[in-house]
């Protein structure tokens, strides 16, 4: 607490302190302590608050380091193969234990969404699906952006974006809306459709894993969406500007990519995992 608090405090808490029996200080001292000033209590306070303990910095991973920062803001209309990536646990009311997580991936620029189950946090498990569902995109994968969980950063996401020339960056840990597509995905398509119940094994992320090939031609080809033109403030309130819905089949990004959409919609199968 600063020196300025203090001294706000400090006629509340003496005759406080003073009437349950903790201090007990003379007339000309007890005038002295009411009158000190804010810049004094912080120089008298100063040796005290140097002794304590010192949270220590902890030094992030050399992985960490060699993968850029991308913010929220940082996205500027790019072009369709710049996805997010996020986990989604279903733990139901306990993280404990092992159970099923949900890998979704949203491309920026289209919405266009793949969720995969995977029945625990693998990195491996990570690589190898991202793996399997490039071939499986109607655009090439150009970027992925994750947050900072160990399950993304680490060597082996690093070195296959990296051999397939897959821009990898990251979110600032702690802040919120730095992935704001891929999440809000998550709540309006694996949370709408699984909820929030707890699943364990891999009988459990079979049984996803068919809901969500089911689900991946509606989601992606038959859901109108909305894509933010800019936020406007008036008086108070804040209102969002909103395009026309667009089909991600056919959004204004290019012919090629609702043909390429329907190309792999068509087949019906959903081979990651």
């Amino acid at each position: 607490m600063c020196g300025k608090r203090r001294k706000v405090l400090l006629p509340i808490l003496l005759p406080a302190l003073e009437h349950h029996g903790h201090l007990q200080l003379e007339s000309q001292v007890r005038c002295k302590v009411l009158a000190i000033s804010a810049s004094s209590i912080d120089r008298l306070l100063r040796n005290i608050r140097g002794h304590g303990p010192r949270p220590r910095r902890r030094r992030a991973p050399a992985v960490a380091r060699r993968v850029p920062v991308r913010t929220f803001a940082d996205w500027d209309e790019p072009a369709p193969g710049y996805m997010e990536m996020d986990l989604v646990a279903h733990c139901g009311q306990a993280m404990a234990g092992s159970f099923v997580y949900t890998l979704t991936l949203t491309d920026i620029a289209s919405g266009w969404t793949e969720c995969v189950p995977l029945p625990i946090r693998d990195a491996t498990l990570v690589v190898e699906t991202v793996a399997a569902l490039r071939p499986m995109l109607p655009f090439p994968l150009r970027g992925l952006d994750v947050d900072n969980g160990t399950e993304f950063i680490n060597d082996m996401l690093a070195s296959y974006c990296q051999a397939h020339a897959i821009e990898l960056t990251r979110s600032w840990p702690y802040h919120k809306n730095d992935q704001a597509w891929v999440e809000q995905k998550n709540g309006s398509v694996v949370r709408r459709l699984v909820g929030y119940r707890r699943f364990e094994g891999d009988a459990a992320a079979e049984t996803l894993k068919r809901l969500y090939r089911a689900a991946r031609q509606f989601v992606n080809c038959f859901q109108p969406s909305f894509q933010l033109k800019e936020k406007i403030r008036r008086r108070r309130s804040r209102h969002q500007a909103l395009p026309p819905a667009a089909d991600p089949v056919c959004p204004p990004i290019g012919s090629g990519f609702g043909k390429r959409c329907r190309q792999v919609t068509s087949a019906g199968h959903h081979g990651a995992t």
